[in-house]
């Protein structure tokens, strides 16, 4: 029935079907998986011409991507990434901020090829512009996403001996530098993990190795000091078992 609702053309029916739909998939991981088998991730709710309906739509996926690994895969499934990063790049502030818990819900419980995914479909520059927005909560989930992408460029480094090529991903979008410059940031917990980001992915110490830091432009790529100069193309293919 709530799915006949949020067919409605009338937004006075959409808005309240929807804010129900939302409030369902804050439930358990069941009451998510009944809302996602009744086909209620409507792709066409994020192209809405009423704002408010976006921005709801992009609140209920947010709780969504916020399950399990099975219900991310629903949201990836449904073409529902796309058309949310193009809400994150370019929608008005309040729909991006859905958007941005959306994106950083999903690298938080998805799985290495679900991450790699949202890289693949754009996710990393819409992350750094929002680091520069006076929302210290937004700042926050947008560095816990970047973080959790830096975290599985890392392990696939390790696992196949080369750079992170993720760390090049967030320089050329501006990331790092943004990051350096929230070092700056008033809330102690955005500084912490600044600091912790830097340290952990781009081999920072102390801020006197702030300036070594700089990404250099070598033959048209991003390299930093710390790499071993084997610049190693991204593979999104998923692997196979």
């Amino acid at each position: 029935r709530l799915v006949e609702l949020l067919l409605n053309p009338s937004p006075a029916v959409q808005t309240p079907a929807l804010r129900t739909v939302g409030n369902i998939v804050t439930g358990n991981d069941m009451q998510t998986q009944i809302v996602i088998n009744t086909n209620a991730l409507l792709l066409a709710l994020l192209s809405n011409p009423k704002k408010g309906i976006r921005k709801e739509a992009c609140w209920t996926i947010s709780n969504i991507t916020a399950g399990n690994k099975e219900q991310i895969q629903a949201v990836i499934e449904n073409n529902i990434i796309p058309p949310l990063i193009q809400l994150l790049t370019n929608a008005e502030f309040d729909i991006r901020k859905e958007a941005a818990w959306a994106i950083s819900n999903a690298t938080s419980g998805g799985n290495s090829d679900q991450i790699k995914f949202l890289v693949q479909q754009g996710c990393i520059r819409p992350l750094c512009d929002l680091l520069t927005v006076n929302d210290a909560k937004i700042v926050t989930i947008a560095l816990e996403g970047l973080e959790n992408i830096l975290k599985v460029g890392e392990e696939d480094a390790k696992q196949s001996g080369s750079h992170n090529q993720m760390t090049t991903f967030v320089a050329e979008a501006d990331g790092l530098t943004k990051i350096e410059e929230l070092q700056q940031h008033s809330n102690n917990d955005i500084y912490e993990k600044c600091i912790k980001i830097l340290e952990t992915y781009f081999g920072v110490e102390d801020e006197e190795e702030m300036a070594a830091l700089a990404p250099n432009m070598d033959g048209g790529q991003f390299s930093f000091g710390m790499g071993d100069g084997n610049q190693q193309p991204f593979d999104f293919t998923p692997q196979g078992p």
